[in-house]
């Protein structure tokens, strides 16, 4: 059985969605010299392409972190160097932290189905964008977003080091309109879905593309 370590840390902190990059632009500038690269994905002056090990959140209106296996241990030098005084954008807040959770969670395929949600899913790109604006059908368009969705599912288990190797099944059972969002200054449709599948996954990480900012954000629902 496969096990992702998951540490989720709360801030007593609210915040708005606009201030989810500017929290995590103050902790990278916070550590400095001494922030993993886990913590902003670069290394030097390339793009660490793989899935975010430590993701920015806001969850229940409150600043959050989720780290994943390695990102969870980076997270000491975080600890160890900031005194959690940030910038957010013109303001200095002094943040708080309202409690530290520490879990490891089985991500496998099973026999059964879970329900889960996503919020502020980003599935498309360019080219998969022309594809889906040309499809006319509700059920056409549902059908090519669960198969970008089994993509963002195997990239996730990929990037935390599980390979499922059944077949990954997946419904959306719900979606919602479209609306448009700025990510990376560049228009993108985000969706809220509803959907279940055979993998469990953990609560708050995130799917697809913003997974590090609060984008493609699950939470199981309970049945």
């Amino acid at each position: 059985m496969d096990k992702v370590r998951i540490l989720l840390i709360r801030f007593k902190n609210t915040i708005e969605k606009k201030e989810i990059t500017l929290l995590r632009g103050a902790i990278i500038n916070s550590l400095g010299e001494n922030g993993d690269v886990l913590f902003h994905n670069h290394e030097g002056t390339t793009f660490r392409y793989a899935y975010p090990l430590v993701q920015y959140k806001r969850i229940n209106q409150k600043a959050a972190l989720v780290c994943v296996n390695e990102g969870a241990d980076a997270v000491g030098t975080l600890f160890a160097n900031t005194n959690f005084n940030l910038r957010l954008g013109d303001r200095e807040v002094p943040f708080e932290v309202e409690s530290i959770n520490a879990d490891q969670y089985s991500v496998q395929i099973w026999s059964t189905e879970f329900n889960y949600t996503l919020r502020k899913w980003l599935p498309l790109n360019q080219e998969n964008y022309d594809q889906y604006s040309h499809l006319e059908g509700l059920a056409d368009r549902c059908l090519f977003l669960e198969k970008i969705l089994i993509g963002n599912i195997l990239s996730f288990a990929k990037g935390v080091g599980i390979f499922l190797e059944d077949v990954v099944k997946c419904k959306i059972l719900e979606v919602s309109e479209p609306t448009t969002q700025l990510y990376k200054g560049v228009k993108m449709l985000s969706f809220d879905v509803c959907f279940k599948t055979n993998v469990s996954i953990p609560d708050y990480v995130g799917l697809g593309k913003g997974a590090s900012v609060n984008q493609g954000t699950v939470k199981r629902l309970k049945n």
